[in-house]
């Protein structure tokens, strides 16, 4: 009977109407509301962006300007905005054309006007500003740019002469050529030492032969070899009447101006790939290519017309040491793109998260910004404070490198391999997360973060794999210690002066203040790299103590190399950090960067094991650490639109879902996709 009653009830309830309270009622429908509406911003955030682009904000804003305007780069309409955008849906070659069409546009407008030409320092901070600004488009574009002008032009430059700067540069820059860089071998990639092409010297004909004498030793992954490039760099190994004399760079034509592929030359297209389809890499092989003497880019060595090998330098490895300095461009730009490739990120997330809401705390409360949840700011904000860090750090990474000195050149090797991998490993980091704080909308392509994430995927590789960087970074300061410690000689260079002060001690109870000042968070870094440093040296010394050569014990102790990179480069940071926070005067833009400083050092205290692992901080004391980060984060919060919004990054180039995303989600804009582009295109 229970149950026919409990039954009759429920029938009754569907059947009959009732007057109650509870009755659901409808909701007005969500509605976009701009963040820009219930955020202030508490500082100059056109200052603030001086701070963090450093220079050349006009010619950036022109470039910006310039790809905005033209068709060529798939303006559309979305949520009442103009978006730019590559189009992904394009096939591969419909991919690769659209890149040489936006190259040749950017070269009709004279934005190429000086890159090899002009060696005064201003000319390489403009090119560095317009560089950025056109990898902020699209990744493909700046890498196809950045092969021509950095890797095949800055080869000419460098490891060439006057004869090679007079034939090859101004044809350069006005794409007369196109040039690519043939160093990586099917069979070797970081390690340049063991290419396996060959050039031998034919002094009947005052010639060099250049040969792929076996599969592996073809070339791959060259970016511009599948279709467009003209002429190549060739890395090769110089063979002198049967001697070896190490890898130099040759200059050979692989193709004639109407793009018919020279004789005794294959080429085939390495394919689709996961990322920058709009870059046709292509795979080469030289069958007894013949070129003439003067195209050995001699800078560093010669061959004489009768085949004598000349050089200043005797020593194999300073040559190659020397050969192979100027390629740091490479790893100081993919540095610099990844910073701005996790801005964009980021800009987009946090914009979207001041603007979605999920949940209520009540049943008929508010839902609650995504941003307003703690743990959506610690997902966020703390990736958002290493971004600002290292924004700092790739300023001082441009600055080192073009000041660059013969007696730097370690400074700028060691630094650039340490900050190129710390800066794209964070990049990828942070696209990750951002597409996930994204939800659903993250997934699509319009909205950038997915494919930014399958773009910048490779800069962990390219230029240099990271691990490997990071092994030569923690390789090079082994060297010097054992250098100060067999002369008896104080550290110097490298940030290692901390090294001849006494070691520092951490206070036993870390309270807010203390966690917070830049005495600790310098105090901690400083001890951590030291200590790994001592412990590398102290461990490689102990393989070597029982009868294991240097470079054997080297790579076991590759644990405390990892640590020892990390520690190098993170402190590196810190240091470019405190020196922009110190340059700007008393006010709220240094307070801001204050608690970003200190989310900074607190998040590196954080997340790395070493400083438990090794004893630095006490478990008690992380948990400070992380209820710090908690405060930091709630701190933080009401500047983040702030703090985005002095990237500097057009509206145009970030995304719908990081403004009006109903609107663009609307079936109005269904319609009008399906109908013209935003040039009245069909």
């Amino acid at each position: 009977m229970e149950r026919v009653s409990w039954r009759t009830q429920v029938l009754s309830n569907h059947l009959l109407p009732r007057q109650s309270a509870s009755l659901l009622s409808p909701n007005p429908c969500l509605e976009f509301s701009p963040p820009e509406l219930s955020e202030r911003f508490s500082f100059d955030i056109i200052e603030m962006r001086n701070l963090l682009d450093a220079h050349n904000l006009p010619d950036r804003d022109w470039i910006f300007g310039l790809m905005v305007q033209s068709k060529l780069f798939n303006p559309l309409q979305s949520g009442g905005r103009v978006f730019v955008s590559p189009d992904y849906n394009q096939s591969m070659e419909q991919q690769r054309e659209m890149t040489m069409k936006r190259i040749e546009y950017l070269l009709d407008n004279g934005v190429f006007k000086g890159w090899l030409t002009d060696n005064g320092i201003e000319a390489a901070w403009r090119k560095f500003a317009l560089f950025e600004a056109i990898g902020i488009y699209d990744h493909s574009l700046a890498i196809k740019i950045g092969v021509h002008f950095h890797l095949w032009g800055g080869a000419i430059q460098f490891f060439g002469t006057k004869r090679h700067h007079d034939a090859w540069l101004k044809k350069t820059e006005n794409y007369a050529i196109r040039g690519c860089f043939a160093m990586s071998e099917l069979g070797h990639g970081s390690n340049v030492r063991g290419i396996e092409t060959v050039t031998k010297y034919d002094s009947s004909t005052g010639e060099f032969i250049i040969n792929t004498p076996c599969e592996s030793a073809q070339k791959y992954w060259i970016g511009g070899a599948a279709k467009h490039a003209t002429h190549a760099i060739v890395f090769s190994q110089l063979d002198i009447n049967g001697k070896n004399e190490g890898v130099h760079g040759f200059i050979a034509q692989i193709r004639d101006s109407d793009g018919n592929i020279c004789p005794n030359i294959r080429i085939a297209d390495c394919g689709h790939k996961l990322c920058l389809n709009g870059v046709d890499n292509g795979r080469i092989w030289f069958d007894n290519v013949r070129i003439p003497r003067e195209n050995l880019l001699n800078s560093v060595a010669d061959v004489s017309v009768e085949g004598k090998y000349l050089s200043a330098t005797e020593d194999p490895d300073k040559r190659f040491g020397a050969f192979m300095a100027p390629l740091t461009s490479g790893r100081v730009t993919i540095a610099v793109a990844a910073v701005y490739s996790a801005k964009i990120g980021l800009a987009i997330a946090i914009r979207y998260s001041l603007t979605r809401r999920a949940f209520s705390l009540t049943p008929n409360g508010p839902e609650i910004q995504l941003l307003d949840y703690p743990s959506h700011q610690k997902r966020l904000l703390p990736l958002l404070a290493k971004t600002y860090a290292m924004s700092f750090a790739a300023i001082e990474l441009k600055k080192i490198y073009v000041k660059r000195t013969p007696e730097s050149v370690k400074t700028l090797h060691i630094v650039s391999s340490a900050f190129k991998a710390t800066l794209t490993w964070h990049n990828m980091r942070s696209l990750q997360e951002c597409r996930e704080a994204c939800g659903g909308q993250g997934v699509k392509t319009e909205n950038r973060v997915g494919q930014l994430i399958s773009d910048f995927d490779v800069q962990s590789t390219f230029e240099g794999d990271n691990n490997v960087l990071m092994q030569q970074v923690s390789k090079a300061l082994l060297a010097e210690y054992v250098v100060a410690k067999k002369r008896n000689k104080p550290f110097k260079g490298l940030g290692l002066e901390h090294m001849n002060d006494a070691c520092p001690v951490l206070p036993s109870k870390l309270t807010s203040p203390i966690l917070r000042s830049c005495q600790f968070q310098t105090d901690a870094f400083c001890l951590r790299e030291r200590d790994l440093l001592n412990g590398l040296a102290a461990e490689v010394s102990q393989y070597e103590a029982r009868g294991d050569s240097k470079e054997y014990a080297f790579i076991q102790s590759f644990l405390l190399a990892e640590d020892l990179g990390r520690a190098f480069s993170e402190k590196a940071i810190l240091r470019c950090f405190i020196e922009a926070e110190n340059s700007v005067p008393s006010g709220s833009i240094k307070n801001v960067l204050g608690l970003l400083r200190s989310m900074y050092a607190l998040i590196c205290l954080e997340e790395d094991a070493s400083f438990l692992r090794y004893g630095y901080l006490s478990p008690e004391n992380l948990a400070s650490v992380r209820q710090e980060v908690k405060k930091l984060c709630s701190e933080i919060r009401p500047h983040a639109l702030a703090l985005v919004s002095s990237f500097g990054i057009p509206d145009a180039f970030l995304a719908p879902v990081a403004y009006n995303w109903v609107e663009s989600n609307s079936w109005s804009s269904v319609q009008q996709k399906e109908g013209t582009n935003v040039d009245g295109s069909a």
